[in-house]
């Protein structure tokens, strides 16, 4: 069976703060139209080698992407490559990084910022490259992609959390509101995604600290939230790796792989 899939990822959020802010997504959950999961993200706790393991299911230690100033392709396998070399439409509103980890590196706005190119994994992409970039803004970018183009598998990378983290630390009232003004952008598009015939999967690549940062092995800088939404998800899983996120899409989408999977996550 094959399936189209949304992947947002919500950079840097923290489990705890999705769990307690985000008021819509859990109101699907209550009303069991979602399920959320806590996911322990792979080391280090940063971002670009994240992006690697849930595209890839490849841990930084595998990828070699083991650092946020590592700029080059990736050398794996990834959602993006399966799916367009099994003649799939992919797409993604996303940071920079992903650009240059899936389609060209090093990123040049003028040449990369828009791209349509049907010889890309990313075929098409609006990048952004300042991290106060608006997750409205985002969103708005993400659903134009989806609509000109009816990919098949849509990522959404917004990075104000992350942002305001950074600039205030994990226990701050801006950095809950930041989560709370992502959920609120979410339930503006969840419903029209569904009746579309997309699986949804909301997730972030790591979580933030009190010293306005992450890299390490605490709990708050590891667990992420994993939200499924679509009938094609079992809500019956005990646990969901960061490395089994790029098999689950991929089984959701129909494609060959080798990568791992959890087959507690899906009901197809």
């Amino acid at each position: 069976m094959s399936n189209k899939v949304i992947l947002v990822v919500l950079d840097g959020l923290n489990y705890q703060v999705a769990q307690h802010c985000m008021g819509y997504l859990n109101a699907l959950v209550e009303e069991q139209r979602a399920t959320l999961y806590p996911i322990q993200s792979a080391l280090p706790s940063m971002s670009r080698p994240l992006y690697e393991c849930i595209l890839t299911g490849m841990t930084p230690a595998q990828s070699g992407i083991v650092n946020n100033d590592i700029v080059r392709l990736s050398q794996h396998d990834s959602i993006f490559s399966l799916a367009k070399q099994q003649g799939k439409t992919t797409a993604a509103a996303a940071y920079h990084w992903v650009s240059e980890l899936y389609n060209r590196a090093p990123y040049h706005a003028v040449r990369d910022r828009f791209t349509h190119d049907e010889t890309c994994n990313i075929q098409h992409g609006c990048f952004y490259h300042w991290d106060h970039y608006p997750d409205e803004a985002l969103f708005l970018d993400a659903e134009h992609l989806r609509l000109s183009h009816r990919p098949d598998f849509l990522l959404i990378h917004p990075m104000n959390i992350d942002d305001t983290g950074h600039k205030h630390g994990l226990d701050s009232a801006q950095y809950r509101n930041s989560a709370r003004h992502a959920d609120i952008i979410l339930s503006n598009y969840i419903d029209t995604w569904l009746d579309d015939g997309y699986q949804i999967m909301v997730t972030s690549d790591h979580g933030m600290n009190n010293d306005r940062s992450h890299g390490g092995t605490l709990e708050e800088e590891r667990q992420v939230p994993l939200f499924v939404i679509g009938e094609h998800f079992s809500h019956q899983a005990t646990s969901v790796r960061q490395t089994e996120l790029c098999g689950a899409v991929c089984q959701l989408l129909g494609l060959s792989h080798a990568k791992p999977w959890p087959k507690e996550l899906l009901s197809l």
